[in-house]
C-alpha cells in the first residue's frame, strides 16, 4: 500500500512498503508528544539523556568543532564523565588497560554469562554527537531506571555496558582498537602501529598510564564462555528509517568491506603530433574505470550470474551494493568477492585497452556479519512494544519493524568474533552522519532507551518479580 510518511518538516516522501504503517501518536514529524512522561520513565531516558549526549558533544580536542580520539585529552575527559554516569546507575566501574570504560551490574547470578551492550566514545574530525555517544548514555540510562524502580538486582544475568575507547580509527587509522582488543582478534603487532607523528599506539597507552604490552593486552580479552551476547544501539546513518517514518529498527547485518586501491600508470604526449590511438592517456582511463565502477555497483545482473543451487549467491544478496572511489561493501562476502573479481577483470581490459598500466591493491578487508536471528527478534519485539507504548493512538500495533541492513561498520563487526550480536538501529535526520549535522528527535533517544529497557524486561528480569 501506499502511504505519506511525515519526515521532520521535510516534503513527504511516497513510500511503497507493504507491511508499514504510519504512526499517528508518535508525533514523528515534529518531536512533541503529549502523553505518561512519568509512566515511561521520560525523565530518565529522554531528558536525562538528551542533556547528556549534548554534555558529550562539547567536550573536544578542538575549538569550533567535535574530535576525540583515541585516549586523547577529550577522550579521558569524556571517559571520566560516563563512568560518574555509571556510577549513578549503580553499576561497578573500571577502565581496561585499552582505556575502554565498563559499567557492571550486580545479577541474581554473578558467575553467569553477562549480556554486553556497548559503542563508541571516540569521534571522528568535524563529527556530530549521537553517533557512539547514543548508544553509550540509551543504555546506562535503561539500567538506571532499573535502579530506580528497585528491580536491577533482579536481572538474571549480569549486565555490562561497554564504551570503546577507539572505533572510528581516525589516529592510527586502524578501526576497532578497543572492540578488537576486547573480542582477543587485535595483534600483538597493532601496538606498534604510529600516527602521522610517529607516536605508537603503545606510546599513547603508556602516557595514560596503562601498560601497553603484550600481556596487557591479553588481559583485556574477555573469554567467550562468559558472556551470553552482545548488543548495540546506534544511529543508522542512512535514511531508510526516516523516509519510512519509523524512529527505531533492527539491523539483520552488517556488510562486509573491501576497499581498494587502483594505480593507473600512462605516459605524456605531445598535443599535436601523438596520434589518438598512440596516446596513453591514464586520466581517460581512469574516468573509463569509474563509471565502469558505477555500472557494476548499479547493475550487478549485468555483468554477473546468479545460482544459489549451484554454490552460488541469490541476486538478493547484492541489495544495498555501494561505492566511494573503491569502497565495496555487501552483506554477501562471496557477491563481494564476485564483484572485485569483475571489477579487476574488467579494469585490466580497459587499461590494455588504454596501453596504461594499472595495478589493483587490497588496503582493507572485513567479512560481513549476519545478527543473531534470536537476539533481532527479541530487539524486534523490544521495540514494537515501545512504539505501541508510546503511541497516543489506541490501536494496538503489531505491525513489522523495519529490517535493516548495515553498510556502515560498527563494533559489533569486532565483537561478533566473540559472542552472538544483535542491533538495533535509531532515525537521524536525512540520514547525515559524521558531520556537525548529525541530529536525533528527543522523543527518538527516548524511544530508543525505552526499547533497550524493554529489552531488558522482557528477557533479563526475574519473571518471579
Amino acid at each position: 500500500m501506499a502511504t505519506h510518511f511525515p519526515l521532520y518538516g521535510l516534503k513527504p516522501l511516497l513510500v511503497l512498503y507493504a507491511s508499514i504503517v504510519s504512526l499517528p501518536g508518535l508525533g514523528l514529524g515534529t518531536g512533541t508528544v503529549d502523553y505518561g512522561r512519568d509512566e515511561l520513565f521520560s525523565e530518565f531516558l529522554r531528558d536525562e539523556a538528551v542533556e547528556r549526549i549534548h554534555q558529550l558533544g562539547k567536550i573536544s580536542d578542538a575549538d569550533g568543532y567535535l574530535e576525540r580520539t583515541f585516549l586523547s585529552p577529550a577522550s579521558i575527559t569524556a571517559a571520566n564523565l560516563i563512568l560518574s554516569w555509571m556510577q549513578d546507575a549503580g553499576l561497578r566501574t573500571w577502565v581496561d588497560q585499552m582505556g575502554n570504560v565498563h559499567g557492571r551490574t550486580e545479577s541474581m547470578n554473578a558467575t553467569s554469562e553477562a549480556l554486553l551492550i556497548g559503542s563508541h566514545l571516540d569521534t571522528v574530525i568535524d563529527a556530530g554527537m549521537y553517533d557512539g555517544s547514543l548508544g553509550i548514555v540509551c543504555a546506562i540510562s535503561a539500567l538506571k531506571v532499573l535502579k530506580k524502580i528497585g528491580k536491577l538486582g533482579e536481572l538474571l544475568r549480569p549486565v555490562e555496558v561497554i564504551a570503546f575507547s577507539d572505533e572510528e580509527g581516525v589516529r592510527f587509522q586502524t578501526t576497532f582498537l578497543g572492540s578488537a582488543a576486547v573480542a582477543g582478534i587485535l595483534p600483538a603487532s597493532a601496538l606498534k602501529i604510529s600516527d602521522k607523528n610517529g607516536v605508537t599506539v603503545q606510546d599513547v597507552l603508556k602516557e595514560n598510564s596503562f601498560e601497553g604490552t603484550e600481556e596487557s593486552l591479553v588481559q583485556v580479552k574477555y573469554n567467550q564462555k562468559s558472556v551470553s551476547g552482545y548488543i548495540e544501539l546506534h544511529i543508522e546513518q542512512g535514511p531508510l528509517l526516516e523516509s519510512l517514518g519509523y524512529p527505531l529498527g533492527v539491523v539483520k547485518g552488517i556488510a562486509g568491506q573491501t576497499r581498494l586501491k587502483v594505480t593507473v600508470g600512462g605516459s605524456q604526449g605531445h598535443a599535436g603530433t601523438v596520434p589518438m590511438f598512440m596516446r596513453q592517456d591514464p586520466m581517460a582511463a581512469s574516468a573509463e574505470l569509474i563509471v565502469l565502477l558505477e555500472s557494476l555497483c548499479k547493475h550487478p545482473e549485468n555483468f554477473l550470474a546468479y545460482d544459489e543451487n549451484c554454490g552460488g549467491f541469490p541476486k538478493e544478496s547484492l541489495a544495498g551494493l555501494v561505492n566511494f572511489t573503491i569502497d565495496l561493501r555487501v552483506i554477501d562476502d562471496m557477491a563481494r568477492e564476485a564483484i572485485i573479481l569483475e571489477f579487476s577483470n574488467r579494469v585490466q581490459q580497459i587499461c590494455n585497452h588504454r596501453n596504461v598500466n594499472c595495478t589493483i591493491d587490497r588496503k582493507h578487508n572485513a567479512g560481513a556479519v549476519k545478527c543473531d536471528p534470536v537476539l533481532s527478534e527479541q530487539l524486534k519485539n523490544s521495540a514494537r512494544s515501545t512504539l505501541r507504548k508510546m503511541s497516543t493512538d489506541t490501536t494496538d500495533y503489531q505491525h513489522e519493524i523495519p529490517v535493516l541492513m548495515s553498510g556502515a561498520g560498527h563494533d559489533a563487526m569486532a565483537m561478533s568474533h566473540l559472542t552472538k550480536v544483535g542491533m538495533l538501529f535509531v532515525r537521524c535526520r536525512g540520514g547525515v552522519s559524521h558531520s556537525p549535522e548529525e541530529f536525533v528527535l528527543e522523543d527518538d533517544v527516548w524511544a530508543a532507551g525505552l526499547a533497550l529497557l524493554q529489552f531488558l524486561e522482557n528477557n533479563m528480569l526475574n519473571s518471579v518479580s
